[in-house]
């Protein structure tokens, strides 16, 4: 019990280190001045969303981890540990270094490796895979908002 408690604990540290970027990394007035589709959702949403899809992130990898022992689980967690970083890579180069483009191209990578992870984890667990379709949709909303603000500000 202790050691399931624990491997939650260190998932939720995990993403915790994640969403570190985006706490660091926000929205300013830069980011307020761009030109961005009507159908951006509003400022409010996204600390909601992602404080949602990052507790649904870390219950599905520590279920991962308490999973059998097994070379599948350990490459489960592994992409999954890559897309983490992929993650919190797309708000410093966003938000921090103000690269739309490089954004861009970061968040593609994400969207690549979440879809990898999704379909490793559910050859481990398919409660864990189903857990990371919420975070699989708000990426694929964020790559199509990043592409639009692309082109909406190509200089």
């Amino acid at each position: 019990m202790f050691g399931s408690l624990l491997a939650l604990l260190v998932s939720l540290l995990l993403v915790g280190l994640t969403a570190m970027t985006g706490a660091r990394f926000r929205p300013d007035s830069w980011y307020r001045e761009l030109s961005k589709p009507s159908w951006t959702p509003p400022d409010i949403a996204f600390p909601i969303a992602w404080g949602i899809l990052y507790l649904l992130m870390a219950i599905a990898a520590w279920r991962i981890y308490m999973a059998e022992d097994s070379a599948l689980r350990t490459a489960s967690l592994g992409v999954y540990a890559l897309q983490l970083l992929a993650n919190a890579a797309w708000s410093w180069l966003f938000f921090g270094r103000k690269q739309i483009a490089a954004a861009l191209i970061d968040i593609v990578l994400l969207l690549v490796l979440i879809s990898i992870t999704i379909a490793l984890f559910s050859q481990v667990s398919t409660l864990a895979a189903w857990l990371m379709v919420p975070y699989w949709l708000w990426v694929a909303l964020a790559l199509a908002l990043n592409g639009k603000i692309y082109r909406l500000n190509k200089a």
